[in-house]
């Protein structure tokens, strides 16, 4: 084991789906709980939330196909990085530890993946907790003008493969320490080891992780508009969690969450992009409010 793993829990590869074999932390006992993360970091971005709520949760977390110490397969067509293919991920990981439903709570690519799963599994997913990211069609409806260039990321990795992969890799210590930093600005998150080992563990996987972000302005991207188009709804309790973004970008996030969960529930946070980490407290008992909603 490295020094990146949450105290107290258990590593095993899981398989997902096609092949592909997944590094996931678990412990704890009582109904399971699944922790997506975001970018640019691993499932180690959870290790302070986890252990807070593996009092009463079987927690299981997952680091996502082509992140982390999980397989990170060529990208052979656009599904191999669709959020479709990774929802089916997470549902197989949590039926290796026997559990046909769960609660699932994601951080931005976490989340994404956590939206799919729950709109192509509704029966799996018994509540679903988004921390600080909108679904596809929106991120890109409202990215507008110069106002977008927060976004730069997103057009560089959507573009056709090879050239965003070798730009990337040209400065790749320093192009994942941007976002870190930006997201970051006062530095008060990450101790430098931390910030070390996410650098580190993307740097090592930049191809996998243009391809999750090629996804989503392609194969993703479909999928979403379709299900909007045919009204298609998150059935289960929903819970977001958000930065104030939307008051730079013009828009409603909450307004843009009903669209997709008339019942969903929206918070503000002043916690900026990697709150799991710099307010552990405060999103732990966000999901544990969203975890009694799925009781009452």
């Amino acid at each position: 084991m490295t020094a990146f793993t949450i105290e107290g829990f258990r590593y095993e590869k899981v398989p997902g789906c096609e092949g592909v074999e997944l590094s996931v932390a678990v412990a704890g006992t009582g109904p399971a709980l699944v922790l997506l993360h975001g970018f640019p970091q691993t499932h180690f971005m959870w290790r302070t939330v986890a252990r807070e709520l593996a009092a009463d949760h079987t927690v299981i977390v997952p680091d996502l196909r082509g992140y982390g110490s999980s397989d990170k397969p060529v990208e052979s067509s656009p599904a191999t990085y669709s959020k479709r293919t990774m929802a089916r991920d997470i549902l197989a990981v949590a039926a290796s530890f026997g559990f046909d439903s769960f609660g699932l709570v994601g951080h931005d690519r976490g989340a994404l993946v956590g939206v799919r799963a729950a709109l192509d599994h509704p029966s799996a997913v018994r509540y679903l907790g988004i921390l600080d990211v909108l679904p596809t069609a929106d991120t890109w409806d409202v990215l507008r003008g110069v106002d977008a260039k927060v976004a730069w990321h997103l057009y560089l990795m959507a573009q056709p493969t090879g050239l965003p992969e070798r730009m990337i890799r040209a400065v790749a210590p320093e192009f994942f320490a941007s976002f870190l930093d930006a997201w970051d600005p006062d530095g008060s998150t990450f101790t430098p080891d931390v910030r070390q080992h996410y650098i580190d563990s993307s740097v090592g996987a930049v191809d996998s992780i243009v391809a999750d972000y090629r996804a989503t302005a392609g194969i993703d991207l479909e999928m979403d508009l379709q299900d909007r188009a045919a009204g298609k709804q998150l059935v289960m309790p929903v819970g977001v969690i958000s930065q104030d973004w939307g008051s730079q970008l013009g828009f409603d996030a909450a307004s843009l969450w009903r669209v997709w969960a008339r019942d969903s529930t929206y918070e503000s946070i002043d916690a900026g992009h990697f709150m799991a980490e710099a307010t552990p407290k405060e999103i732990a008992h966000f999901i544990t409010r969203l975890s009694e909603r799925d009781k009452a």
